[in-house]
């Protein structure tokens, strides 16, 4: 059993990589620092921003600022801080994200339950410039917040939603960090390196338990350009893509098992919500979401169907001029099925 002492000794990483988010950044470092349950440190990443590092190493009170070490990208930041890292757990979370005070004491109290290897929070979506009635909650995966359709009790999942997710530090220290290649990488709107390391931890553990506990909450910006179809569409396209990349590493099995319960049975829900909220006059725009839902499936399809077959064609030519070893390959596939 963990004992109290341990389950205080907790490392915060923050990973930032660009002076726009700046108050952002200040305003997540403060909602650690005001915790009831106080980490052993908080450490911010820097993600390649010579000026921002600077600035935050000669600014940032009460934290440890490094750069990433690693090549640029969500990924390596998150590795850097975990090389850094001292606690026996360590949490993630945004720098666009604000921590409620009580975040990390309920984020950790499960981790008492030796089987337990990680443990993930609700992530609040902060509309800056107010939610648009179009926009469907079954969809708050787009902007990086817990959707419609997830537990509202402590529950096992597959893996935790990146803006607010910790892990035991012997999960790093024996299956490695988060994959490069998969993950965000500046502004590109693509992800799924937590859902990764999250099947290899289970593959790795088959009796241990990856935990989604609602209580722990964060609050995460949306800024006023994420509220736009425009963004919408083509973050739904490159989920697919990033689907189609992480099918090919982890199998389709393991990388689709939740998404296929969401199709199923979360999104037609949604349709059926949002025709019947215009038609009893509850709300004029349940319509539109109603649309939104079934081409936000269609996008994400396509891009997952994209990904798939130009992944399939980089590899088979690959294979077929013997010209790269694997590791390339897959580097290359990963490149190419991104979005630039």
């Amino acid at each position: 059993m963990m004992t109290m002492n341990h389950m205080r000794d907790i490392s915060v990483v923050i990973c930032a990589y660009t002076t726009d988010r700046w108050n952002d950044l200040v305003a997540a470092v403060k909602s650690i620092h005001q915790q009831t349950l106080q980490p052993r440190e908080v450490i911010v990443v820097i993600d390649h921003n010579t000026e921002l590092l600077g600035r935050a190493q000669s600014v940032l009170d009460g934290v440890i600022v490094i750069e990433n070490r690693e090549p640029r990208g969500l990924s390596g930041a998150r590795n850097s801080g975990i090389a850094q890292a001292k606690g026996d757990i360590i949490a993630f979370m945004d720098e666009d994200a604000i921590a409620e005070p009580k975040w990390l004491e309920r984020l950790s109290r499960d981790y008492a339950d030796t089987h337990v290897l990680g443990i993930g929070g609700a992530v609040e979506p902060l509309w800056l410039s107010g939610q648009p009635g179009w926009f469907p909650q079954e969809f708050n995966w787009v902007v990086g917040c817990s959707y419609q359709g997830m537990p509202t009790t402590t529950t096992a999942v597959r893996n935790p939603i990146g803006c607010n997710m910790s892990f035991r530090r012997t999960v790093f220290e024996t299956m490695g960090g988060f994959r490069h290649g998969i993950g965000r990488v500046g502004t590109r709107p693509v992800g799924d390196e937590e859902t990764e390391i999250g099947i290899r931890t289970k593959r790795y553990w088959p009796n241990g338990v990856i935990l989604y506990e609602p209580q722990a909450r964060v609050h995460h910006r949306v800024p006023a350009h994420r509220a736009n179809w425009r963004y919408f569409w083509s973050r739904c396209y490159a989920e697919g893509q990033s689907k189609a990349i992480l099918s090919r590493i982890a199998g389709a099995k393991d990388g689709l098992s939740s998404e296929r319960t969401y199709t199923l049975r979360t999104l037609p829900l949604g349709v059926m919500k949002g025709i019947a909220d215009t038609l009893t006059g509850r709300d004029t725009q349940g319509f539109t979401r109603a649309i939104a839902i079934v081409t936000g499936l269609g996008v994400t399809t396509a891009g997952y169907v994209v990904g798939t077959v130009l992944g399939w064609l980089v590899n088979h030519e690959a294979t077929d001029s013997s010209m790269l070893p694997v590791g390339d390959n897959q580097s290359l596939a990963a490149d190419l099925v991104q979005p630039g």
